[in-house]
């Protein structure tokens, strides 16, 4: 009887050929000598008759590869799915997935096999934002109870010097309600866009800005501007996140990436605002009608969201107050005298009527701007530390 391998046997044709030659011998205990080799029974008696059939050749690796593919993939589709990605280039196979079932495709591939059509064809962009790991969110529950604002940074035309694009999208929704290029930062820039979007879209509840101009106030001891005081005069509030904390505005940040991934870096040069005006009003069409939108279970933006019941006035209303307030007009310096003490309110509210309305404290009074609560004035502390201009106590920021 052969003795035992002492040596390790690393190439598997030679161990083929090894054990079928001795297993072909005469008397050789066939079972033992497979179980030596490690080799299965079934398996040893299928390279036998290979050998005996073929030679050596026979004993070659064969391919696993199934002659007939039932479920194989179409030309047809393939063609659909490449059509799909080269009209929208940053696309990915699950967004790709659920634009061609929303059009009742078929055959519908799953999104992994898009993606791998993807990779075949050498569409896959391993830069794409989809490869970053998932965000952690919030979500307000309603269209328009939240919209965030933001500028993206500005785009330099070849006509027209610099665009500022201005975004603005509904938190609940991800619709994107006005995508605008702007000459300018300024304050009545803005204000003119935004009177044109609440006249379509009606008055949110709130917007969510960043700490910048033209909503953002320098000021530390008042966070409005004029353009805040605006908004909390149709009934609108503003809300500021931490300053360098950009994840705060996390879905417009997220929609600009996405603007910049699908139309910004596949249009250049940009001409003049008209250009890039138009290239915006596209884009938003796209994005709020076509595109599936991963964080909405792929649907899209607009299947989720419709206009404010609350209309923008024709005129500012006149601001009220309870008749038990005690009423000041805020003063050329933004400043207010009240119990013999001045408390600075700020440059925004001047020529402006704020209330003082009595807490449930003694010497303390909550500050008014119509129907916002700005924060609350502490007569006690202003007698103890004298100071020229007192500051009333902010409210603390909600986000």
């Amino acid at each position: 009887m052969l003795g035992s391998m002492p040596w390790p046997i690393r190439d598997l044709l030679t161990m083929k050929q090894e054990l079928v030659e001795f297993a072909l011998r005469p008397g050789v205990n066939r079972r033992e000598l497979f179980s030596r080799y490690g080799i299965s029974a079934p398996c040893a008696y299928k390279w036998l008759k290979r050998y005996q059939s073929k030679g050596v050749e026979g004993l070659a690796e064969h391919s696993r590869r199934p002659h007939h593919h039932p479920a194989q993939i179409g030309p047809e589709v393939v063609l659909r799915v490449l059509e799909v990605r080269d009209q929208y280039p940053a696309w990915g196979g699950r967004k790709i997935y659920h634009y061609l079932r929303q059009r009742a495709f078929s055959p519908l591939p799953a999104p992994s096999t898009i993606t791998e059509i993807l990779r075949r064809n050498g569409r896959l962009n391993p830069q794409h934002p989809s490869a970053q790991g998932p965000w952690q969110r919030f979500e307000h529950s309603a269209a328009n109870d939240l919209w965030q604002m933001d500028f993206k940074g500005p785009l330099q035309t070849l006509r027209a010097g610099r665009c500022h694009p201005l975004g603005l999208l509904d938190d609940y929704s991800r619709f994107a309600l006005a995508l605008e290029a702007c000459s300018n930062q300024s304050t009545a820039t803005v204000q003119a866009r935004l009177q044109s979007i609440f006249a379509r879209y009606g008055l949110p509840r709130c917007i969510l800005c960043d700490n910048g101009g033209p909503w953002g106030c320098v000021e530390s001891s008042s966070r409005y501007t004029e353009l805040g005081v605006w908004l909390l005069r149709l009934g609108v509030d503003i809300l500021h996140g931490r300053p360098f904390h950009p994840q705060t505005q996390g879905k417009e940040e997220r929609f600009h990436g996405t603007l910049k991934v699908e139309l910004l870096n596949q249009t250049l040069p940009w001409l003049d605002l008209a250009h890039c005006q138009a290239g915006f009003d596209q884009f938003r069409q796209c994005y709020n009608f076509v595109r599936p939108h991963q964080a909405l279970h792929y649907a899209v933006p607009a299947s989720r969201y419709q206009p404010s019941a609350r209309c923008l006035p024709l005129t500012l209303a006149a601001i009220d107050y309870l008749s038990s307030d005690q009423v000041r007009i805020v003063k050329s310096k933004g400043e207010v005298t009240f119990r013999n003490q001045f408390f600075y309110i700020g440059r925004a509210f001047i020529g402006l009527p704020i209330a003082f309305r009595q807490a449930h404290r003694p010497d303390t009074y909550e500050v008014f701007f119509s129907w916002k609560r700005l924060g609350f004035a502490d007569l006690a502390c202003c007698q103890k530390i004298k100071y020229r201009y007192h500051s009333i106590y902010l409210d603390p920021l909600p986000i």
